[in-house]
C-alpha cells in the first residue's frame, strides 16, 4: 500500500504535464507544427532542385497552392516558345496589341492601342519587364482571346506534370479583380500554383527551351530602337548588375541568369531563379516574402546551401555492367541468359562527402513474359534503382549483345535437357 502511494503524486503530475502539453499543443497553428524549415527562411513556401534532373534537395511547404503573380508568365513563356519550335509562331511575326493589352494595369504600359511589334520584342518586354501588356498581346494573338489561351495553359499544367492545384485564370498572374470586365466568364477561381509547381515549370522550360535564358539574363534593354529610356529587369540577383549597377551590385549573384519574380498584394513577393555554377544548375523558388529585398535575400539562401552542401555524383556511366543483375535468363534463344548494362548514365546530387552506403540499389528484370528472344543490343532488359535521401531515381537495364532466336531443334533439345535435369534434381532431394 505505501508502494502505491509513493507512486501517486509522481503519477499525477505526469498526467497532469501531458495534459498541459497537449494544451498547448491545440493552441499552436497547425502549420507551424508541420513545417520544417531548417534555413529560417521568412517565406510562406520555398524549394531548391536540380535544373537537370528535377532532384528536390531543400524544401519547405512546397506544395501549398498559394497565388504567384508574375510568375505564372512562365507558362506564357513556354506555350510562346513552344508555338515557334513548332512553327506556327515566328520571332517575326507582328503582334497588335488590343485595347485589353494596351489598357491593362500593372508592371508594362508601354504599348499603344493598335501597336504592332514583333513576337520577339512582345516576348522581351513580358521576361524582362514583366509587362502584363505584351503579355496579354501574346496570349491573344496565339489564342484569339485569353480566356482561351488560359484553358491552354491549364492544358499544359497537366501535361507538364503539375498538380492539381496549379490553376491559370489569365496569362499573367493578376487576380480576378485586377482585370474588371476582361476577367474569364468559363474559368472560376483564382490563379494558384504550389512552389514545386513553380520549380517543375521552370525545370521544363530550361529542359525544353533553354534559349529562354537569354531574355532572362538581360538587365536592361529597349522594346524599341527610337525608346529613349530601356526596360529594367525586375530580377536584382542577376549576375550581370555586377558590372553594371551599383545598387543593385550587393544583389547580384555570381552564375545567376533567371528566372522570374512576381509581386501582388495577395501573392508577397515571389521569386524563382536559377544559377549555373561548375556544371551545377539549380532552380530556386521563393513564395509569399514581405518585401521585394527579402524574397532575394532568402533565395541567395537557398542556393548558397545549394552550392555549398551538394556535388554531383554520376552512380552509373552508360553501358556500366552493374552487381545486382549482371544478366537475365532468356526464353527462346540462342543464348539462355544475355548480360545487362545500364542504358544511360545515372547521375544525382548527393551531400559532399556521402559514402556509397547511402545509396540503396535495386535492380528488376523485366517480366518473364517480355524477356524473348529474339533481341537486340540495346533493348530494355530491366530497370535499376536507387534510393537517396527518401528520392528515388531510376536508369533502364538494356541487353549487352543481340540473342537470335533459337531453332526449332535446339530449343527442343533444350526442353528435353531441362526435363531430365529437372528430375534428377526432383530424386536427389528425396534423399
Amino acid at each position: 500500500m505505501k508502494y502505491g502511494l509513493s507512486l501517486r503524486k509522481p503519477l499525477c503530475m505526469f498526467l497532469a504535464a501531458l495534459i498541459a502539453m497537449a494544451a498547448f499543443l491545440s493552441a499552436v497553428p497547425e502549420e507551424a507544427l508541420a513545417a520544417d524549415n531548417e534555413l529560417n527562411l521568412e517565406v510562406k513556401s520555398a524549394i531548391l532542385m536540380d535544373a537537370a534532373t528535377g532532384q528536390v534537395i531543400y524544401e519547405f511547404n512546397a506544395d501549398e497552392p498559394l497565388p504567384p503573380a508574375s510568375m505564372s508568365k512562365m507558362m506564357t513563356e513556354y506555350i510562346v516558345m513552344e508555338k515557334i519550335e513548332s512553327g506556327e509562331l515566328s520571332w517575326d511575326d507582328l503582334v497588335t496589341t488590343t485595347e485589353y493589352a494596351a489598357n491593362v494595369i500593372g508592371s508594362g504600359q508601354l504599348l499603344a492601342y493598335q501597336e504592332k511589334l514583333p513576337v520577339k520584342d512582345m516576348f522581351a518586354s513580358m521576361s524582362i519587364y514583366s509587362g502584363n501588356d505584351a503579355t496579354v498581346a501574346l496570349a491573344e494573338h496565339i489564342a484569339g482571346n485569353e480566356e482561351k489561351f488560359a484553358e491552354m495553359m491549364n492544358e499544359k499544367a497537366r501535361e507538364l506534370g503539375l498538380s492539381e492545384s496549379a490553376h491559370f485564370i489569365n496569362s499573367t498572374g493578376l487576380g480576378r479583380d485586377d482585370l474588371g470586365k476582361y476577367a474569364p466568364q468559363n474559368i472560376p477561381g483564382e490563379t494558384m500554383m504550389t512552389a514545386r509547381d513553380s520549380a517543375l515549370l521552370a525545370y521544363h522550360i530550361i529542359k525544353d527551351h533553354k534559349e529562354v535564358l537569354e531574355y532572362t539574363k538581360t538587365t536592361r534593354r529597349k522594346l524599341r530602337e527610337r525608346d529613349t529610356t530601356e526596360m529594367t529587369n525586375w530580377n536584382w540577383m542577376l549576375e550581370g548588375w555586377s558590372n553594371d549597377s551599383v545598387s543593385l551590385k550587393k544583389y547580384a549573384y555570381e552564375g545567376l541568369d533567371g528566372l522570374k519574380t512576381g509581386h501582388t498584394d495577395e501573392a508577397g513577393y515571389c521569386f524563382t531563379g536559377t544559377a549555373e555554377r561548375n556544371g551545377l544548375r539549380l532552380i530556386s523558388v521563393v513564395m509569399g516574402a514581405q518585401s521585394e529585398p527579402k524574397r532575394f535575400e532568402e533565395t541567395r539562401k537557398l542556393l548558397d546551401y545549394g552550392f555549398k552542401n551538394f556535388e554531383k555524383k554520376t552512380i552509373y556511366s552508360s553501358g556500366s555492367e552493374i552487381e545486382e543483375l549482371k544478366t537475365v535468363k532468356m526464353n527462346k534463344g540462342v543464348k539462355t541468359q544475355v548480360p545487362v548494362v545500364t542504358g544511360s548514365d545515372l547521375s544525382i546530387l548527393v551531400r559532399k562527402g556521402a559514402s556509397d552506403e547511402e545509396l540503396v540499389k535495386e535492380a528488376t528484370p523485366l517480366p518473364e513474359d517480355q524477356l524473348v528472344a529474339p533481341i537486340k543490343k540495346g533493348d530494355k532488359m530491366g530497370t535499376l534503382k536507387v534510393k537517396y535521401n527518401e528520392q528515388e531515381f531510376s536508369v533502364d537495364l538494356v541487353a549487352a549483345e543481340d540473342n537470335e532466336k533459337g531453332s526449332w531443334l535446339r530449343l527442343l533439345f533444350r526442353a528435353i535437357k531441362d526435363f531430365f535435369v529437372s528430375i534428377g534434381t526432383s530424386i536427389k532431394n528425396l534423399f
